[in-house]
């Protein structure tokens, strides 16, 4: 329903596309639908790429268990990304440190060096959440913690895809360049990976770690709509859980609640405005 260049409104159903895959079993279907959203690629507008894989991966839905109240029981708290196994983490670091030595290469090919060009790391660490793994990459071989994995990729740096395949099975990666590493993503979410050198990477401990700000004195849009209700104004007093203004989207009309007490500081959207993702509706002191 899109194409390279289109503009997709918020004034028309949210649906700009439909993926099908078929198996010859409801479970073959299925894992072909998880490599197929991998290497979906849309950049632009919010998608919900990562929600439809992890739907694919939950087990109640590959059973077949599933109702109407499927997200409202498995999701109460929202939808934060699919969880990785340790065994995807691995291979995803594998994948991110054989693409940070093809970055390192090419910064090493630079004309007119003093002396001879050097090789580039071959050890490697890699950071995914709290997971830390030591990854050497040679000419023969990728091994992970000490673990051999069978890895066959191509990459060229400014690739935003990577069809790869590890053991024989494929694993298609979204991959875009961080400062410090890559962002990956692949089965239903995103993971931040900071690639170091093995001798660069025992210094940073030492690194400060940015806090992210608290965003929750704010109450935010959160999708395209209209704002049909606003509950309270400049002054009030408001209490966890208590409703706070509606937003309509989507043909259905969305309750915005505080997330914690406080005093309404100020308002900064009035009933009848059409917001965008993220817009600030009002803020708590």
């Amino acid at each position: 329903g899109v194409a390279e260049g289109g503009e997709v409104s918020i004034f028309y159903d949210p649906m700009i596309a439909k993926l099908i895959t078929y198996g010859e079993t409801r479970i073959e279907a299925i894992d072909r639908q998880i490599d197929a959203l991998n290497r979906f690629e849309l950049q632009g507008p919010g998608h919900n790429i990562d929600f439809l894989s992890a739907l694919m991966q939950h087990e109640r839905f590959r059973e077949g268990n599933i109702t109407t109240n499927f997200i409202a029981e498995e999701y109460p708290d929202g939808f934060q990304g699919a969880p990785a196994a340790d065994a995807l983490l691995s291979n995803f670091a594998a994948v991110g440190a054989f693409a940070a030595t093809a970055h390192a290469d090419r910064a090493r090919r630079v004309d007119n060096q003093l002396g001879k060009r050097l090789d580039p790391p071959s050890e490697w660490q890699v950071k995914i959440g709290d997971k830390i793994m030591a990854v050497s990459v040679s000419e023969e071989e990728i091994t992970v913690d000490g673990a051999q994995v069978d890895l066959s990729a191509e990459y060229t740096p400014g690739d935003s895809l990577i069809l790869a395949e590890v053991a024989g099975k494929p694993l298609s990666v979204k991959i875009e360049k961080t400062a410090d590493g890559f962002a990956l993503n692949s089965h239903g979410a995103t993971h931040k990976a900071r690639i170091l050198p093995a001798h660069v990477a025992e210094h940073a401990v030492h690194m400060i770690e940015k806090i992210p700000p608290d965003l929750s004195k704010y109450l935010l849009c959160p999708m395209p709509g209209l704002l049909v209700a606003l509950h309270v104004g400049e002054g009030d007093t408001v209490v966890e859980g208590q409703p706070l203004a509606v937003v309509e989207a989507m043909k259905m009309e969305n309750i915005l609640r505080a997330e914690k007490n406080g005093v309404v500081k100020s308002v900064e959207a009035a009933q009848g405005d059409s917001l965008a993702v993220d817009a600030v509706i009002l803020e708590l002191e």
